[in-house]
């Protein structure tokens, strides 16, 4: 499932057009669903309104959408998670109460089961992840779970020990659990070490193809397979440079450049005039751009 970004003109407007457009391409393309908004879809930044209006286009065009809940209360992430149920989302990614008591234990349960009573008839997977400055651990999730059965997957956004633990301790406790890797310079370990069931991609927005290659393998090595766990090995290493920048507090200018590279110049401008890549940043990031597109070129395994 990529997380999609926002994209929108020179002057900042979003647009809406371009944002289905976007979804519907990467659904044909053998996606599952799209996210919106996380991160990358810059959520900051798009009032309510705006969020709002990104979601109801997206399920009115038939794509399966995914809501993100960031928000700076736990009111407004209510109404973020009812407006999805009453739109017709796919279901719901949890974010945790940020800014205000985001380390309370009891404060993070409270916002969890708001968010989660606001839309009970859709599914719901919490996003874990250390830079919100709060981690879901296994007794804060069963918790929940036990109380809202909307509640049925989890999202690791933090690096390898962080997927391990979610693997061994919440996965592994219900077969129910869909486990998803949720940064991108996991999906080699998520899946074959872990056991994940699919993931939130940033990187997959711009190499649709290659992502979903990827996943294929990843499954089929976590079966035994000996081929594709070379193969999946090959090229989550070719990718892992352009993967490191989901990573990044620039991520979203990353992979808006990897976006116009690969022909979507829907994508060439931010919302804010100011948030641009550096020079340096730019030039290395088409470097390893082409890097990669000449391996992927040549490599057996492509197809």
């Amino acid at each position: 499932m990529p997380a999609l970004m926002t994209p929108c003109d020179a002057n900042g407007a979003v647009d809406f057009d371009a944002l289905v457009r976007k979804g519907s391409e990467l659904i044909a393309a053998g996606m599952d669903a799209v996210i919106y908004c996380g991160s990358m879809g810059d959520w900051p930044l798009l009032s309510d309104e705006q969020r709002m209006e990104g979601v109801a286009r997206l399920c009115a065009a038939g794509v399966p959408v995914i809501v993100g809940t960031g928000a700076q209360n736990p009111a407004r992430a209510v109404a973020l998670a009812r407006h999805a149920q009453e739109v017709g989302a796919a279901g719901l990614m949890v974010i945790p109460r940020v800014l205000s008591r985001g380390i309370s234990p009891a404060a993070q349960h409270a916002h969890f089961s708001d968010i989660l009573n606001a839309a009970p008839d859709i599914p719901a997977v919490i996003y874990n992840s250390p830079y919100y400055g709060f981690e879901t651990k296994a007794d804060l999730f069963f918790s929940l779970r036990g109380e809202h059965p909307n509640l049925v997957g989890f999202k690791e956004f933090g690096g390898a020990e962080s997927m391990r633990y979610a693997a061994e301790n919440i996965a592994s406790a219900d077969p129910d659990i869909a486990l998803m890797v949720g940064v991108d310079t996991q999906a080699f370990h998520g899946f074959v070490n872990c056991g994940a069931d699919g993931a939130i991609t940033g990187i997959g927005n711009a190499l649709p193809r290659e992502v979903l290659r990827l996943v294929e393998l990843c499954k089929r090595a976590a079966a035994g397979d000996a081929e594709a766990r070379a193969l999946a090995w090959e090229l989550d290493k070719a990718l892992h440079v352009l993967a490191t920048f989901d990573e990044s507090p620039d991520l979203v200018l990353y992979y808006k450049h990897l976006m116009v590279l690969e022909g979507c110049t829907e994508y060439a401008h931010h919302i804010h005039a100011s948030d641009q890549l550096s020079p340096p940043q730019k030039a290395y990031l088409e470097a390893q751009w082409k890097l990669f597109r000449d391996w992927w070129d040549s490599w057996p395994g492509a197809v």
